[in-house]
């Protein structure tokens, strides 16, 4: 589940949710999460927590003073218990910055780190997958290159079947209760991605979570 405060964060887990990625600013997108948020959350929560890093909305091209922001808040984030992280830096023409990466991947071991939506940004999306895989994600966050999960569904089968179980495609992106089963039976991931939202508010609707979870329990 993505959480973009600390009472969706609390609902997900309640509700049944595997895992929460929690950052702030959702009309951006997600941003780094306040040091503040992520120790109650952890406070709070049993699940795993997987935190966001990124600067700043708007592109996934950074400054060298974002880039060494980024590295900052992996530092201190780690040790406040969380599980791993999301990140993602792309090149000015939109290929994957493999030397950023890998170097934000390696600094935040032990933790696993998963590469988010960035790529979508991406039309070759078999050479960003064996890019992401040789910087030592262990998980990638997709719409399949379209706006929403169901218009990628066709990219997102073929990106599982190419990743051969080398790394995890985790679908994400206008993802709902009511496409899930479609979505699953064609694209058959091990994880999938949402945030529960469905009345233009920023909490996560329990209701949805538990439906999400059960339509993937047959």
């Amino acid at each position: 589940m993505a959480c973009f405060n600390l009472e969706s964060a609390l609902i997900a887990q309640k509700a049944g949710a595997d895992r929460v990625e929690l950052c702030s600013d959702m009309s951006v997108g997600g941003t780094t999460p306040t040091i503040e948020t992520i120790q109650k959350a952890r406070q709070h929560l049993t699940i795993d927590i997987y935190t966001m890093i990124r600067p700043r909305g708007g592109n996934f091209v950074y400054s060298n003073s974002e880039f060494e922001q980024m590295k900052s808040e992996i530092e201190i984030i780690k040790k406040l218990g969380v599980n791993g992280f999301v990140l993602g830096i792309l090149n000015e023409d939109n290929s994957i910055n493999i030397e950023q990466n890998k170097a934000l991947v390696d600094l935040s071991k032990p933790f696993p780190c998963t590469f988010h939506r960035a790529i979508d940004e991406i039309s070759d999306y078999e050479q960003a997958l064996e890019d992401v895989i040789s910087c030592g994600f262990s998980t990638i966050l997709t719409s399949g290159t379209f706006p929403n999960v169901m218009e990628g569904k066709e990219v997102l089968m073929q990106m599982v079947l190419h990743a051969n179980n080398r790394i995890e495609i985790m679908p994400g992106g206008g993802l709902r209760s009511t496409n899930i089963s479609e979505l699953n039976e064609m694209v058959n991931a091990n994880w999938y991605h949402s945030s529960a939202i469905t009345d233009g508010s920023v909490i996560a609707n329990p209701e949805e979570i538990i439906q999400l979870k059960k339509m993937l329990q047959f």
